[in-house]
């Protein structure tokens, strides 16, 4: 089996769902050095994930969906030192949320704001227009093949309007590929017992290093879910125990709102996430997505994508539209 077919068979249903679309660029990627240098000795790439959760859809959307973020650039000042208090005050503040359990027959309905890529896997980056995105995960406690619904409003939306189911080719148990409410509230509240269990769950990909598979692996649980106060707070703490984390003194997210943000650099690695925090009350706000690709023409740390978490709540059924003052 050569890299392009080994990557392929990762692009199922064992990773996180925001790492599926950073597998498929890496697939087109390799295709397309492979088509291109076929006689040339093998060339490590620099690859693209995108920094908002956006599961793959049903195989109706194969060779036209949901490209990585892309866009304009600047290298962003950063402050070497505070990302670990910080980290450790958002989660005492995670501690004092209000969380209700989920039952294994709801959905966890999250409505973001993003913009994506609209340009080529090999070529520059080009951002779309803000579209909106709402995605229904299921939390049944076994395997499911249909594991949430999304639907896009918006120009540059994938099939506006239309309720799209998240289909896998095989079932897929609650995990870090499935993160339900009860799978999340199982895992270990010791921020290094959970630190060690988070480096076996991640999956590096090619050129990224363990600890930059475990911040975007937390990035993942962290944004888009539902689960007890006390494990949120423990993913933060994880966090702060990771070497080269890093606090951002300002960053915006997709609707313009301005917060703190912490970042992990990686070298090694061409692409850099940024979570995003309310300055006041240190909630999550959304995302940011930086890449560098001499391949692509893009040879400094260029802005690749950005998200806002709008809403956050928990409903009974597909399709189901919380009231605002449900959301939690």
């Amino acid at each position: 089996m050569n890299e392009a077919e080994d990557l392929l068979a990762t692009a199922e249903w064992d990773l996180p769902p925001e790492r599926h679309r950073h597998v498929k660029d890496v697939l087109m990627q390799q295709i397309d050095h492979d088509t291109r240098h076929a006689e040339q000795p093998s060339v490590r790439r620099r690859f693209v994930r995108p920094a908002v959760l956006v599961p793959l859809v049903s195989a109706a959307l194969a060779g036209v969906l949901l490209t990585t973020l892309t866009g304009g650039g600047h290298t962003p000042a950063a402050k070497t030192s505070g990302a670990s208090g910080t980290l450790n005050r958002i989660a005492t503040a995670a501690m004092a949320s209000d969380t209700l359990p989920v039952r294994d027959d709801q959905f966890v309905y999250v409505r973001s704001l993003e913009r994506a890529n609209t340009g080529t896997f090999t070529g520059p980056v080009r951002l779309g227009a803000l579209h909106t995105e709402e995605r229904w995960s299921a939390q049944a406690s076994g395997p499911l093949r249909i594991t949430g619904w999304l639907r896009s409003s918006g120009k540059d939306a994938v099939m506006p309007g239309q309720l799209i189911p998240v289909d896998a080719t095989e079932p897929v148990p609650p995990g870090a590929a499935r993160p339900t409410y009860r799978w999340l509230a199982s895992l270990p509240t010791d921020p290094d017992v959970l630190l060690a269990r988070l480096r076996k769950e991640a999956r590096p990909v090619e050129g990224e290093s363990t600890d930059q598979a475990v911040f975007s692996l937390i990035g993942d649980l962290i944004s888009g879910t539902v689960m007890p106060p006390v494990n949120a707070a423990a993913f933060y703490r994880a966090a702060a125990k990771l070497p080269g984390v890093r606090e951002i003194p300002d960053a915006v997210d997709a609707t313009g709102r301005h917060g703190i943000a912490i970042t992990l650099d990686d070298t090694g690695f061409a692409t850099r996430d940024e979570w995003i925090f309310d300055r006041k009350t240190l909630a999550l706000l959304g995302s940011r997505f930086y890449i560098t690709d001499p391949d692509r023409g893009i040879t400094r740390e260029t802005l690749a994508g950005t998200s806002a978490v709008l809403e956050t709540a928990v409903v009974d059924g597909k399709g189901e539209v919380p009231a605002r003052a449900a959301a939690r």
